[in-house]
């Protein structure tokens, strides 16, 4: 596995767009200078998932031309790891949409389940390699700049846990840093000049009191109810879990979380829990 390093430490001429390096004239140096970075940027996110995520196995799928599937076919290869004890999903290939990490892949969007093994919602291909790690909760984050989708990665837990907001953006904040490296890696071996530093998003303040006070980010407003059940549901608790708290039936719960879905312009609970926390409506 290559060695790792800070994604923004990586080389400073090449993970910084402002370094006033310029690239090699031969394109073949270029090139190689660029995998090199892809390399330590992409197995640094490995280890800091691991690190500072509170997640017991991070891994890193990177784009490839599977083997065996036609050209242009979307796939990647596990080519980065952190914290595993065997070796089943080294190098393991992944197309578009199979596993969890093949559906972040596909959807363009993060994706998580609890429970790994028990998951109704991904394919099972993969299960042999989960279980010789002992993995049940498990995380995916497209890492994406623009429309380029540079890799996706794993964040994976040797419990059945929820992921909570906390977790989930913790995870996104390095995909999103990892990413913009690896754009600037990129555009420099192309010659072209790179865009100037996104600065970082300012943090939010605290959500007063009584959120359902406050106005809200979609046009049409959050009633109370579906916003105690999307409180909840940001958390990481199942549908079951908000019922029995809240007193309701497993259905009305899905309604109520549907309609909140709907209103915020989200696909899954996952993207659900960061639109909820990105707009204010939970802390």
């Amino acid at each position: 596995m290559t060695r790792a390093a800070d994604p923004h430490l990586a080389h400073p001429r090449l993970a910084h767009p402002g370094s006033a390096a310029a690239p090699p004239d031969d394109p073949e140096v270029a090139a190689r200078a660029a995998a090199l970075v892809r390399d330590a940027v992409l197995g640094d996110l490995a280890r800091r998932v691991v690190a500072e995520c509170g997640a017991d196995v991070g891994l890193v799928g990177v784009p490839e031309q599977l083997p065996g599937h036609a050209k242009g076919d979307e796939g990647m290869v596990l080519r980065h790891w952190a914290g595993t004890r065997a070796d089943l999903l080294h190098n393991a290939v992944v197309p578009a949409g199979l596993g969890l990490g093949g559906r972040a892949l596909a959807e363009r969007a993060p994706a998580w389940v609890p429970d790994y093994r028990a998951a109704t919602t991904i394919s099972h291909h993969y299960d042999a390699g989960v279980a010789a790690d002992d993995l049940y909760a498990m995380l995916t984050v497209p890492l994406m700049d623009g429309g380029t989708v540079h890799g996706v990665v794993y964040a994976s837990v040797r419990a059945v846990v929820p992921f909570g907001d906390v977790r989930i953006s913790a995870v996104d904040a390095l995909a999103r840093a990892a990413a913009r490296a690896l754009a600037g890696a990129a555009a420099w071996s192309r010659g072209a000049p790179r865009p100037e530093p996104r600065p970082e998003p300012r943090p939010r303040p605290r959500p007063e009191p009584c959120p359902e006070s406050r106005p809200v980010a979609p046009v049409r407003p959050l009633t109370p109810r579906e916003h105690e059940v999307l409180r909840w549901a940001a958390t990481g608790r199942t549908n079951p879990e908000i019922a029995a708290r809240l007193g309701l039936t497993r259905n009305t719960v899905t309604g109520y979380l549907k309609s909140a879905m709907h209103k915020l312009g989200v696909r899954n609970r996952t993207e659900l829990a960061l639109a909820a926390r990105e707009t204010g409506l939970v802390d």
